[in-house]
């Protein structure tokens, strides 16, 4: 028998022979992320990454860590874990992007109740592909069956991303003055935040996501699940064609929260809610719990996943910019003099 099957912590329920299936069913997703500076492959002990430097004349890495938070409850009751990853990934890069970062490489931390090899090869292939998108490599993960600590059917999942910046160039959101323009990214949905409200208004077991809905067009699963928005290449493009003075990824706390975290002090963010259209969920969501305007925009994206600001004569070119790249970007607002903050109008 082979020295690396273990009957006796496969009976405490740890199966180690899973896990060596997981990592065989997965190196493929792994291996399609691959960039020029990935040294080495998955197996090590570390991650291996050399930057090209060229052109950068003050190197500054960037780091940002997330996870996917109670939407991975949506996909327990719907059985399809091969979008989470997605989500993970996104909410990583889409912060270091913020800072005019370019992600160069991409860790993942998988903890299952019980290794099936299948669902973990699936999660992996939904951070391959996030991670493609990001056009960063996967370069090394953990998978830990920790039984007793999660049910055998749940699990949870985090990730974290390393990016490379020159430091002319981060957005510093000094710069940011009275008229500068707010464009809005839109969102693809709920993205990965507000999943305990969310779920607490719209799911009640296993049935509830299956329900279809003429005002979302699918199962009320299936529009939970829609992944994570990454906008990494689009909103790189726009920083080299025009000057981005902020960006801010609109996550947990909505447009209160995320908004003002570009903005310097004595600068007001004027928000036109009717820039972007609120998306079918967000409706649902609000009418379903009674909830009021501006508890919404403090909760959720609302239809809006990133935004930024620039110079009112870059507007144009910026949404000309982010339109080329696939985001139907809109003005959203402008900043004025005044308490730092949002204001809805």
């Amino acid at each position: 028998m082979s020295g690396s099957y273990s009957e006796i912590y496969k009976s405490a329920g740890v199966d180690i022979t899973a896990g060596y299936k997981a990592v065989d069913l997965m190196k493929p997703y792994v291996r399609n992320t691959f960039i020029p500076g990935v040294l080495g492959g998955i197996g090590g002990f570390g991650g291996l990454f050399q930057p090209d430097l060229t052109g950068i004349s003050e190197p500054v890495l960037v780091s940002g860590t997330d996870g996917v938070g109670t939407k991975l409850k949506i996909a327990f009751l719907t059985g399809k874990f091969d979008t989470v990853g997605i989500d993970c990934v996104a909410m990583c890069v889409n912060d270091v992007v913020c800072a005019a970062a370019k992600p160069l490489f991409f860790l993942d931390y998988i903890a299952v109740g019980k290794n099936r090899p299948e669902v973990v090869a699936d999660i992996v292939k939904g951070v391959s592909d996030g991670c493609i998108k990001a056009g960063c490599a996967l370069i090394g993960g953990e998978t830990a069956e920790m039984p007793g600590f999660y049910p055998e059917d749940e699990f949870d999942l985090a990730g974290f991303c390393v990016g490379l910046a020159d430091r002319q160039k981060i957005t510093d959101c000094s710069g940011i003055v009275p008229g500068d323009i707010v464009i809005g990214l839109p969102s693809t949905g709920v993205h990965s935040n507000g999943f305990s409200l969310v779920r607490k208004l719209l799911i009640d077991g296993e049935a509830s996501v299956s329900v279809y809905s003429d005002e979302l067009g699918c199962t009320v699963g299936e529009a939970l699940l829609t992944p994570t928005e990454i906008y990494v290449k689009p909103l790189l493009a726009l920083m080299e064609a025009v000057k981005v003075k902020g960006a801010a990824h609109i996550t947990g706390g909505g447009f209160f929260e995320n908004i003002p975290r570009m903005l310097p002090e004595g600068i007001c963010a004027e928000i036109d809610t009717k820039a972007i259209p609120v998306l079918p969920i967000f409706n649902l969501l609000a009418r379903t719990g009674n909830i009021a305007p501006r508890e919404m925009y403090n909760t959720f994206n609302m239809g809006v996943g990133m935004a930024v600001v620039t110079a009112p004569e870059d507007a144009d070119k910026a949404l000309e910019v982010l339109r080329t790249n696939g985001i139907k970007a809109e003005i959203l607002g402008v900043c004025r003099a005044g308490e730092k903050g949002v204001e809805l109008r």
